[in-house]
């Protein structure tokens, strides 16, 4: 995945000010990873679909931190000097490596044993860019890489997501279940006295996810199109699964400016496949979304990446907010 932003430099300095060499959370004693004062577990999300899995699995075994606050936009972070110190007093560390630089870096310093970065879990995909017709089968498995294939499949990883791997795993309910059994065989792991308990939640939200993959199926089943068009390429994995078309405005960047080509190809698109509706997010401008609208005569309407759950997002948690989603999407393909 390209870049959105740089690295922040505040929080690279102020982990080297602060001396983060950091030692493992884990004593590698039997008992497992080390415990807050509480008797729980302390757990560091990334954001908020690492923060879901952990509080879902975890339960009231762990004590869950998230390192962006609802509202931020994800790829924009810059930690604080005191975030990135407390980090090497994390249990566990749950991230997905490749979206947010400054995180990537921060946990890297803070050498925390029991770190998983969650895109390992699963496979990543490389799905097509603003300049390409994103979410097609053909060219969804075009960069597959799975980071746990090899020996050097951390550097595997790097690569894909540098290449345009598309770490946006969590909006596929399939892959999201797979990275779900993953998180809770690592928790497990790093705490094998409540592995129990870890086991039973995971499978709890596997269930749940399942459930969601299947409304998801019988929603999209039968529509009047297969076309939506998005500010954000985030979709390609939800697509894919359900036999979508996404048409991002401006690729994996929210917030970049498409090129007149790309937004005359988007008219085309619009009128051959009979979209209805430009989709734009909670966390980032709809500037874009609806002057593509007011020039091609669509509506407008939100389509959750989740990376977020703010006041403007439908839904109080990952399965409201996802069937928000699928509402939003029959509406705007025109389920029958």
């Amino acid at each position: 995945m390209n870049v959105r932003r740089p690295i922040s430099t505040a929080a690279v300095a102020g982990a080297a000010a602060l001396g983060l060499v950091a030692l493992s959370a884990c004593s590698g004693s039997s008992g497992g990873a080390e415990k807050g004062k509480d008797g729980k577990l302390d757990v560091v999300a990334s954001f908020y679909p690492m923060q879901f899995l952990a509080e879902q699995i975890g339960g009231d075994k762990v004590s869950v931190t998230t390192l962006t606050r609802p509202g931020v936009e994800p790829h924009d972070l810059e930690l604080k000097p005191r975030q990135i110190a407390d980090l090497g007093d994390a249990g566990f560390i749950l991230y997905l490596k490749g979206l947010q630089p400054a995180v990537d870096e921060a946990i890297k310093q803070a050498g925390v044993e029991n770190t998983v970065d969650a895109a390992t879990l699963t496979t990543l995909e490389t799905h097509g860019t603003h300049e390409d017709h994103t979410g097609h089968e053909d060219e969804a498995h075009a960069g597959e890489t799975h980071a746990e294939e090899s020996p050097a499949g951390e550097h595997e990883h790097d690569h894909a997501t540098e290449a345009g791997g598309d770490p946006h795993v969590w909006l596929d309910p399939v892959k999201y279940a797979e990275v779900a059994k993953g998180v809770g065989e690592r928790l497990a792991k790093a705490d094998p006295a409540n592995a129990a308990t870890y086991e039973k939640n995971t499978d709890e939200l596997v269930k749940k996810l399942d459930a969601l993959d299947g409304r998801f199926r019988a929603g999209l089943k039968n529509t009047t199109t297969r076309t939506f068009i998005t500010t954000h390429s985030a979709f390609g994995y939800l697509a894919e699964r359900y036999g979508l078309d996404q048409e991002g405005i401006s690729g994996v960047d929210p917030e970049s400016e498409p090129s007149p080509a790309r937004v005359k190809e988007l008219q085309a698109v619009a009128k051959k496949e009979k979209v209805t509706t430009v989709f734009f997010e909670t966390l980032a401008s709809d500037r874009t979304a609806r002057t593509l609208a007011k020039d091609t005569g669509l509506k407008t309407d939100v389509l959750d990446p989740l990376e977020g759950i703010t006041e403007r997002s439908k839904g109080a948690d990952y399965l409201e907010v996802m069937q928000s989603n699928l509402a939003a999407l029959q509406k705007a393909l025109g389920a029958k």
